[in-house]
């Protein structure tokens, strides 16, 4: 069994300060210890439940923070810039199961801990065939493109409700539990590891009751920029077309080229906004 695990920062166990999740803020290097170690919980459920195959993506901003030194020995680790898929690098056709640990609720969201859809800052709000979405539907979307069922979530309760909301019956184990967008109440790393762990043994245990999360062909991607300045640049992009003075969408038959593409939009939006902070 070949299990897929896609994690992000925002979500991991401790963490609510967004100098956590920058190299070089105050608490980054515990928050790179607490990010590996939640990963680790998701590697012993998984080989716990039969996992003969474990592929691991650090998909979290500069994709540089699980602590290679510190991983489970069992499984393998994606990292560094540069990955055409972003979030979802290495996830393949072959996996039985996807699983996304540390993440968060997209923007706007209330109670949601650090909720951002992408980037902090510059994106109002992401849309998937219309409908407002967040990184768990892309995510979600682009393992259902390739047949893969995601089987287990971990983040703040908010991300929690959003993937029962879009994938029903899937495994949730909530770490935190928001106050505000930079607040929250928290389960200690030891209980909160332990009840990964047991989530991710129990998900794949149960592992016929998912299907994919399968979005109908066309697929298009809306991005409703904070910037008029950012959807005019991304607009340049060939195929992209501007819908608002501050809204881009792209089509596809692939999905690929929706994570291909967000990775993009990020790198020109980062160019363009005049304030480099990316939380706000």
């Amino acid at each position: 069994m070949k299990v897929y695990v896609s994690v992000d920062m925002e979500g991991v166990t401790g963490l609510t300060d967004p100098e956590e999740m920058h190299a070089g803020g105050r608490g980054y290097e515990r928050g790179c210890e607490l990010m590996t170690a939640d990963a680790n919980a998701v590697i012993a459920g998984a080989c716990e439940a039969g996992a003969t195959s474990v592929v691991v993506n650090d998909a979290h901003g500069s994709t540089k923070n699980l602590r290679i030194d510190l991983l489970d020995p069992r499984a393998s680790l994606i990292r560094g810039p540069g990955k055409p898929m972003r979030m979802g690098q290495g996830l393949t056709a072959d996996c039985q199961a996807a699983i996304f640990a540390g993440y968060h609720a997209r923007a706007g969201v209330q109670h949601g801990v650090l909720n951002h859809t992408w980037m902090g800052k510059e994106i109002q709000n992401v849309y998937l065939n219309g409908e407002v979405c967040g990184e768990t539907a892309l995510v979600a979307g682009f393992a259902g493109f390739l047949g893969v069922p995601v089987a287990l979530v971990t983040g703040d309760e908010a991300v929690c409700e959003e993937a029962r909301a879009l994938l029903g019956d899937v495994e949730t184990v909530a770490v935190k539990k928001g106050v505000d967008r930079f607040s929250a109440e928290l389960l200690t790393p030891a209980v909160a590891q332990a009840l990964i762990r047991e989530g991710a043994a129990r998900a794949l245990n149960r592992l016929s009751d998912f299907r994919p999360y399968v979005v109908p062909a066309p697929f298009t991607l809306g991005v409703e920029w904070n910037s008029t300045a950012i959807a005019a640049g991304c607009a340049l992009v060939p195929g992209t077309r501007q819908a608002g003075p501050r809204h881009t969408e792209f089509t596809t038959e692939d999905f690929r080229d929706i994570m291909a593409l967000l990775g993009l939009f990020a790198t020109i939006a980062g160019r363009v906004a005049c304030d480099s902070g990316r939380y706000g």
